[in-house]
């Protein structure tokens, strides 16, 4: 007893205490993690929430979706049906027909009814657009950890790395950034939580998981259709060759289709109760819900053996697409349905609706580096874990969504921010086994474990660096070397139309409608009390082929378009790069000749009491001398609408 007594009374050794130190935080790190992404995310929020400050202030909602959503919420709580997502000030008095749904509505709307006692209205609204893009960031980053945590080894804490590297991304970091309330942060968010719970080690847990976030992205929007189907593909592709894994399939269908059937019943607008392709309708929610009972009865079946799971899932499958393909067989090809005289004049326009083989370099290597880099860290992990099978078909799975994923990009780059971030968790894992080989293995691994390291860091450097550079310096050259547009200052003024200061001015005058460009529409109203045309949302395809007809046509033909639309003034912001799209396509069309400085004599500059110069000119339409005979046939000469409704 007295020699132990001696032993502990002796001085401990400084590798000792760090050796106890380093031990007691692992044992934290692997036993608080969840706290520790949860102040690693509300470091996060506070941090963006101060850089944005002065945007929050001006209500800098910089995309036009953006401006829809904060729209729609406020029309809502100044008494607008729930049921009503029609916008009554576009395209008066018809309205234009919005796709969306409230989901997505209610934490803004619950921001700023449960601070405005707090602050006010107008510092609750700014507050509220600025928090509610960061919320969708706390479950992204928790499901990244929980992905990575389940495909590594039981020490490891890549997690770590995996709910911090978003935070290196440009294109999916700015789904969350502060005044961005679009839906998509949402539904990446939901996506990475299906992912989960397709490689959660209990099966029942998981199957709930994916099966409610799956239906909850539907019920936000179309957009992840693909990726959510593709999960629902291997939950029963496990089941058919792993006895036993109806227990994560059965909760799966059974959530997937009480959700679906829920989420139609409350936030189905009475738009949305037609059967439309491009929301939660009748048509993807009997899809959704037959799908789910179909898995169900599966799951339920008696089948011995893989061949006969196979065969049966077959059949269901089959039977489900042509179920479909006899009701909807439009839904098959397409949810948007657009004209196309509509797709020609204005969606190929768009960059994000584009192939990443026609995108510039600065935007396809930045978007491909961080999937390309995790889809080779997970073949590899493939490859050492192929001997355990469960590890292996967690990793499998996250393989082929990675697949998935990279695939989509040669339809359209806006798959591109879900492939970067379903590549976090393989990319998360590497990097932390390199840092451990360098940090603690053989000398001869550390040096073999610096080649990969290197190339994890350019990967990171394309990844977060690259495109915004390429972009920073593109933009100094273009500023160098732009001419001034005639009347109207340089074309970097096309910024300063959208913002708040330059367009509270017109509500100086009367509410009336004013022609301008698509693209412009949703801030004229979010900033203003006027309405306007058309904005760029497709159920809105006749009006912005009126626009687009106006245009690029005649001064006569654009007169003609604006009577029939009611429109009062016309508003002109040069630099816009809509506008650039009409002087190459139509160099003799009217808003051509309106950027040279030929304004014809029906239209009349309006002079705004300001400080300072507007960025845009305001003129006041005319119609005096114009025939009624002329302007029925202006709306009659634009294709029909593309959707029902």
């Amino acid at each position: 007893m007295q020699q132990d007594q001696l032993i502990a009374n002796q001085p401990t050794s400084g590798h000792a205490v760090l050796a106890r130190w380093l031990g007691a935080l692992d044992r934290m790190l692997h036993r608080e993690w969840k706290w520790l992404v949860f102040l690693a995310w509300a470091i996060t929020a506070a941090a963006y929430l101060y850089t944005y400050a002065t945007s929050l202030h001006y209500m800098a909602l910089g995309d036009t979706d953006d401006n829809m959503r904060y729209l729609q919420v406020r029309d809502w709580l100044n008494g607008q049906s729930w049921w009503d997502l029609s916008q009554h000030r576009m395209n008066p008095p018809t309205g234009a027909n919005i796709h969306w749904s409230r989901l997505v509505d209610l934490p803004i709307a619950a921001l700023m009814l449960g601070l405005e006692p707090l602050v006010g209205a107008t510092r609750a609204t700014q507050l509220a657009v600025g928090i509610a893009p960061l919320l969708p960031l706390l479950p992204l980053m928790f499901a990244l950890a929980f992905i990575t945590r389940r495909l590594s080894e039981e020490e490891d804490h890549g997690w770590a790395i995996a709910a911090l590297l978003p935070l290196c991304a440009n294109m999916a970091l700015s789904m969350y950034m502060p005044l961005r309330v679009d839906h998509h942060g949402w539904q990446l968010a939901l996506t990475a939580i299906t992912l989960a719970g397709l490689v959660d080690v209990k099966w029942v847990r998981g199957g709930l998981i994916a099966g409610v976030a799956s239906a909850l992205s539907v019920a936000i929007g179309m957009e992840m259709m693909v990726y959510l189907a593709g999960a629902g593909a291997l939950i029963a592709l496990r089941w058919v060759f792993k006895p036993g894994a109806e227990r994560r399939m059965i909760p799966y269908a059974l959530a997937l289709s009480a959700t679906t059937a829920l989420s139609y019943a409350v936030f189905a607008s009475n738009a949305n109760r037609a059967p439309v392709c491009d929301a939660l309708s009748p048509v993807w929610t009997t899809v959704l819900v037959l799908a789910g009972a179909m898995l169900f009865l599966l799951g339920r079946a008696r089948l011995a053996s893989w061949r006969s799971r196979l065969v049966a899932g077959a059949v269901v499958g089959g039977a489900l697409l042509l179920f479909t393909y006899a009701l909807w067989p439009q839904c098959l090809s397409g949810a948007y349905q657009i004209s196309p005289e509509l797709e020609r004049s204005w969606l190929v326009y768009i960059r994000e609706a584009k192939p990443i083989t026609v995108q510039a370099q600065k935007v396809w290597l930045p978007m491909v580096a961080l999937p390309v880099a995790g889809l080779l860290s997970a073949l590899v992990a493939c490859w050492l874990v192929r001997r355990d099978r469960e590890r292996l078909w967690a990793w499998g799975t996250v393989t082929l969504m990675i697949l998935f994923s990279v695939g989509l990009l040669f339809w359209q780059i806006r798959a591109g921010p879900a492939a970067q971030l379903l590549a976090i968790p393989p990319v998360a894992w590497a990097a932390w086994g390199l840092l451990r080989v360098i940090v603690q293995g053989p000398m001869p691994r550390r040096v073999i474990a610096l080649v990969p390291a290197a190339l994890f860091a350019c990967m990171i450097f394309i990844y977060s660096l690259y495109g915004p550079l390429m972009a920073t310096l593109a933009a100094k050259n273009n500023t160098a070397s732009a001419a001034p547009v005639k009347g109207k200052g340089k074309p970097s003024a096309n910024a300063r139309c959208r913002t708040q200061p330059a367009l509270a001015v017109l509500d100086q005058l009367p509410p009336a409608v004013i022609f301008t460009m698509v693209d412009l529409g949703p801030r004229i109203m979010a900033t203003t009390h006027h309405s306007v045309i058309a904005g760029p949302y497709h159920r809105n395809g006749t009006a912005i082929l009126d626009i687009h007809h106006a245009m690029d046509g005649t001064p006569e033909r654009f007169r003609q378009i604006a009577a029939a639309h009611g429109a009062r003034y016309l508003l002109i912001c040069p630099g816009f790069p809509e506008g650039t799209i009409y002087q190459q396509r139509s160099p003799r069309g009217f808003y051509a000749q309106m950027i040279r400085g030929q304004v014809p004599a029906w239209l009349s500059l309006v002079h705004l009491k300001t400080a300072a110069e507007l960025p845009y000119s305001l003129y006041r339409i005319d119609y005096q001398d114009l025939r009624p005979a002329k302007k029925a046939r202006s709306i009659s000469a634009a294709s029909p609408s593309p959707m029902p409704g």
